[in-house]
């Protein structure tokens, strides 16, 4: 940093034009002083300002500047600094992300760790990364986080961790912090007795938990979670473990409002899997206790396997489909999902849905995002499903395959007609040819 200090000094004497050049006697003396008044300007800048400064920076960087100075060093071991961290972790030479340096991490668990409040680990799909995160995980014994995430860039990384070793670990962060507001353990192996430990020490703190695609859990491990963290008011999980029992436990008079329920509807056996119902008064108990709620599904299975859903009310607000969707439960969705804010569809075999998008506009009166691929549907049930809607519409992606010319228009004319009734230009979202 100093030599950079002394370049910029001596480009701008050199360059200046309002600035006589000195003679060769005393320019060395004057490159000096502007040299020593530049460090003495970052050096004297307030412990908040380079505080500021420093949570910007990636960690390698923030360590090298704390040696510019004492002051600057000083800031470096601020707690604040050390509240939110996110330890990378991947074996990888090709990875996107930097790997946090070993020495680095243990310098963090010994100096700062009970300074540790926000904490993420980031890890590729390598089991090495995965298991030097739960080593990390199992020394946080003297810090006690808010919130934890344990985010895999790329499956399974945790799920090929050995589960005991996993479990074990993450205990340790459950028994010492008390104070667990948000935690974030999707594709892990955490498992029931866990969880009660989790609830034990942090049932009055907890409002946010993500855990889809946890086999290890039951229906009983989630329902201990909504008896006796009356707070919670996000929660994210795979359909196999929602049940009536826990829809109940999430609408008692003691709970709070819930904000946002997602669901993942996943098909581990294509083919042989039977997927529960719901009851349509399990669903109408939470609606009343929580009229706000949004309820995100994402679909992950094949056509046949939709007969369990949408035979009853269901008040889902977004809807994503990742696979084929059955004609048939596209024709209930417009039947049965009165509350739809939000619909995407990423493939529906070579059958037009034109009846469907036309039930789905006349029935979803709170509709305004709409997502079509890989599926057909006819240039004027496209134009008319966009004039049932009209300006509530404010978000409208359609691939341009998706839409099929007819005697009424073609994909020259409907962007005219559907930019007509939207109230402003709309085209087809097209795929660049590379």
């Amino acid at each position: 940093m100093k030599r950079n200090s002394v370049s910029v000094v001596n480009k701008i004497v050199q360059s200046s034009p309002a600035v006589k050049q000195p003679k060769v006697g005393f320019y060395s003396s004057l490159s000096h002083t502007h040299m020593h008044t530049v460090l003495l300007d970052w050096g004297s800048l307030p412990h908040h300002v380079v505080l500021r400064i420093f949570q910007y920076l990636p960690l390698i960087d923030r360590a090298r500047a704390s040696s510019v100075c004492r002051k600057w060093n000083e800031v470096f071991h601020i707690p604040d600094l050390w509240r939110k961290f996110e330890f990378e972790l991947n074996q990888s030479a090709t990875s996107y992300f930097k790997s946090t340096h070993p020495d680095l991490i243990q310098q963090i668990i010994k100096k700062h760790a009970t300074h540790l409040q926000y904490v993420s680990l980031k890890v590729d799909s390598s089991t090495e990364s995965a298991e030097a995160a739960c080593d990390i995980l199992s020394q946080l014994v003297n810090c006690s986080l808010q919130t934890l995430g344990l985010i895999s860039t790329a499956k399974p990384s945790f799920m090929n961790v050995s589960k005991s070793h996993f479990v074990s670990a993450l205990t340790v962060v459950f028994v010492n912090s008390k104070s667990l507001s948000s935690v974030k353990i999707e594709d892990t192996p955490v498992d029931d007795p866990s969880l009660k430990i989790l609830v034990a020490n942090n049932s009055d703190t907890l409002r946010l938990l993500k855990m889809s695609s946890c086999p290890h859990v039951s229906s009983d491990g989630i329902l201990c979670i909504a008896d006796h963290c009356q707070g919670l008011r996000e929660l994210a999980l795979n359909y196999y473990i929602l049940s009536d029992e826990l829809l109940l436990a999430l609408s008692s008079e003691t709970h709070v409002r819930l904000e946002h329920l997602r669901i993942d509807v996943v098909s581990e056996n294509p083919g042989q899997v039977e997927f529960h119902t719901i009851k349509k008064q399990s669903w109408d108990a939470l609606i009343k206790h929580s009229p706000g709620v949004n309820v995100v599904m994402y679909f992950f299975l094949y056509e046949e396997e939709f007969e369990a859903f949408f035979r009853e009310e269901t008040p889902v607000t977004n809807l994503y489909f990742g696979r084929s969707v059955s004609k048939a439960a596209l024709g209930r969705i417009g039947l049965n999902c009165p509350r739809l804010i939000e619909l995407v569809v990423c493939a529906n075999g070579l059958q037009t849905l034109d009846d469907e998008l036309i039930c789905i506009a006349e029935c979803c009166k709170n509709l305004t995002a709409l997502g079509l691929s890989e599926c057909e549907v006819s240039c004027s049930a496209f134009v008319d499903f966009v004039r049932r809607c009209g300006k509530r519409l404010t978000h409208l992606s359609i691939m341009e395959d998706v839409l099929i010319p007819d005697g009424n228009y073609n994909l020259d004319e409907i962007h005219t007609e559907v930019s007509k009734y939207l109230g402003r230009i709309w085209f087809p979202d097209v795929l660049p040819i590379w």
